[in-house]
């Protein structure tokens, strides 16, 4: 996946099922420190373009990199934007850890899907069963529609939870 804003279309379809129980925000920063590895490589032309980062040990090590950090960002972010009139803006400790775990595995599992470097069980299989497969189209498309129907239901739930009132 061509860095963040494919993976997010997932995200949103969980953020549409689990509505307060995940943060959309902390599974978000975690795509981002997930491509921080290969953006260096890109700048500096060294290294294994999908390293450690995209392993599922390395995810899980970026996990808590990702909920620690992002928990308080998340939280400040959507303050700024104003979304306290919307929904609640306090993230918990195990939403953040969830929602990061969320973030940091399905994002090895994209990638490992659609590129030929990623070695998702290292160090104990430098092999990779899940390239290919699906099709590059077929993974973009996954993505794609899943953030567009995740958001419609999050936003029909968000709407019918307020007419109830």
């Amino acid at each position: 996946m061509p860095f963040t804003p494919f993976h997010m279309g997932p995200g949103i379809a969980i953020k549409a099922v689990l509505q307060g129980s995940f943060s959309l925000m902390v599974f978000g920063w975690a795509q981002i420190i997930m491509d921080i590895q290969p953006l260096l490589v890109m700048i500096t032309g060294e290294g294994h373009l999908h390293g450690f980062s995209h392993t599922f040990v390395g995810a899980a090590l970026l996990t808590v990199v990702a909920a620690l950090s992002g928990k308080h960002l998340a939280q400040w972010g959507l303050k700024w934007l104003h979304i306290n009139r919307f929904m609640a803006t306090q993230i918990s400790w195990p939403v953040a850890f969830f929602s990061a775990a969320i973030g940091s595995a399905s994002h090895v599992l994209l990638d490992a899907i659609m590129h030929h470097d990623v070695e998702p069980f290292y160090p104990v299989s430098l092999t990779n069963p899940l390239l290919n497969l699906l099709s590059n189209p077929a993974l973009h498309k996954l993505c794609l529609y899943s953030g567009l129907i995740g958001g419609a239901v999050f936003f029909v739930v968000a709407w019918r939870s307020k007419t109830k009132c």
